[in-house]
């Protein structure tokens, strides 16, 4: 049997375990903030809703010991974790010997066996890689479609959570693929080809080209005037009727007009038809809604993770008309708080608070930046060429619990440097850190205590790192 197939006997053999549950007794469900945590939160609750199985959720930034110790102490005897936990087995094992745990998670293990009463579901126990070929919502679905097969109707939930984790890459790998062919055939998601690029549904035409970072388009991306002017000389019309207009709203000319000229702007660089890739069409979404196109539904939800606004990201996704139009409402707070972190970053250079040096930077926004932004924050930063390409960033931010949420990504338009790796390194050092992540994208849980600590340790791991990678 390959690995795929034990893989798939695991989540099977965890749906008949969950099933002999008592029927009458409450699901602890704890989930994580980000798309894909609140994607599968989303898809337990309407699996459970299904079930008719009473249930309580919690959205957490980070698992940790207290958060374990909180939830250990409740009156519950069942627990679901998504989307989080393998990380933190040995707490779990210590803390939850009396319930009985479900963990559903696609992140690096901690290097420790679960004991009898947890279940233990990780793509990673079989050397399958959680951070491309499955995401923690994907986890979520393959459980619950093992639960009843009804819940099939939930893949695109799924396919909104992968693309929210960044495991869209002109296609999906293996089991997000499979996933994938599900939503389809539910005829929930229609796959097009088309133009690579945010906002195709929402924003207007010369906002969605000066935005692209990746693809990267020489003279247009961080350029309105260039953008514009890019239009015109393709006699594209930007406006109709005095209104800013869509990519979506081009007819078929027009839009094969674009894909022109936009390979030919990109001739200069590796790749210039990558700009071409994979549009996902949520098909029961409405022509103009930010939830019709996957990757901008994935945006939305990310919005309300951060915002702490998570359940009006699950009613959208479980289809409440009223929380999507909160959530849609949410994005618009997101984004202004978007600017007001890119302006604390813009007027706060060489005072301090950010740490330039060769490789990398460094930046410490204290309590300036929502520890829910700090990461959004450094990614926006990675793919805005204001850096140099192969600058690592390393972001903090306090928390509301007296801890530092840190985050690490780097300047690149394709990492294949392992991130986590280097924050592991980082916080080992340091006593009460905590790091996880992916490949792609790291964080960290720092004590308050620990600030300048952390600070010096980062220093010296990423200057070690930026000269071997220079050499």
């Amino acid at each position: 049997m390959d690995n795929y197939k034990e893989f798939k006997e695991s989540v099977k053999n965890a749906a008949e375990s969950f099933k002999s549950l008592e029927n009458n007794k409450t699901i602890r469900l704890v989930s994580h903030l980000d798309c894909d945590g609140i994607c599968a939160c989303s898809i337990i609750i309407k699996a459970l809703n299904n079930e008719n199985r009473k249930y309580s959720i919690s959205i957490v930034q980070q698992l940790n010991r207290q958060i374990l110790e909180n939830l250990s102490r409740e009156n519950n005897e069942y627990y679901i974790f998504s989307d989080l936990g393998s990380g933190q087995i040995s707490n779990i094992n210590e803390l939850f010997k009396e319930k009985k745990v479900f963990i559903l998670d696609h992140h690096e293990l901690e290097e420790t066996k679960a004991n009898c009463n947890i279940t233990h579901i990780n793509p990673h126990l079989f050397g399958i890689d959680g951070g491309s070929e499955i995401s923690g919502s994907g986890v979520a679905y393959l459980f619950v479609s093992n639960l009843n097969e009804k819940n099939k109707e939930l893949a695109h939930i799924a396919i909104i959570g992968s693309i929210g984790d960044i495991q869209e890459d002109n296609g999906f790998l293996s089991l997000n693929n499979e996933i994938l062919q599900d939503a389809i055939k539910s005829n929930k998601i229609r796959v097009e080809r088309g133009l690579r690029l945010f906002g195709l549904e929402t924003r207007p035409i010369h906002k969605v080209l000066e935005y692209s970072t990746d693809p990267y388009i020489p003279g247009v991306s961080g350029s309105e005037s260039g953008a514009i002017q890019f239009l015109n000389h393709l006699g594209i019309n930007p406006k109709s009727e005095d209104k800013w207009r869509t990519i979506n709203q081009l007819d078929e000319q027009e839009k094969e007009k674009l894909i022109t000229g936009v390979i030919m702007k990109r001739l200069g660089e590796e790749n210039p038809e990558d700009v071409l890739g994979n549009v996902y069409i949520l098909t029961k979404e409405e022509q103009g809604s930010p939830l019709r196109d996957a990757k901008e539904f994935s945006t939305l939800l990310n919005a309300c993770g951060r915002m702490k606004n998570a359940s009006l990201g699950i009613g959208a996704c479980i289809g409440d008309k009223k929380l999507k139009q909160k959530a849609v409402d949410s994005l618009l707070v997101y984004r202004r708080e978007i600017v007001k972190s890119l302006k604390w970053y813009e007027g706060n250079q060489g005072n301090g608070s950010i740490i330039k040096e060769k490789g990398f930077i460094i930046i410490n926004a204290k309590d300036n930046v929502r520890s829910t932004m700090i990461g959004t924050l450094a990614s926006i930063l990675s793919k805005s060429n204001s850096l140099k390409q192969g600058t690592f960033i390393t972001s903090m931010a306090y928390t509301e619990e007296d801890t530092i949420k840190a985050s690490l990504r780097i300047a690149a338009r394709k990492n294949e440097i392992d991130l986590r790796s280097i924050m592991t390194n980082i916080t080992s050092r340091i006593e009460g850190a905590e790091a996880g992540g992916h490949i792609n994208a790291a964080g960290a849980m720092i004590p308050l205590d620990k600030e300048a600590e952390f600070i010096e340790s980062a220093r010296v791991e990423l200057e070690k790192i930026s000269i071997v990678e220079n050499v």
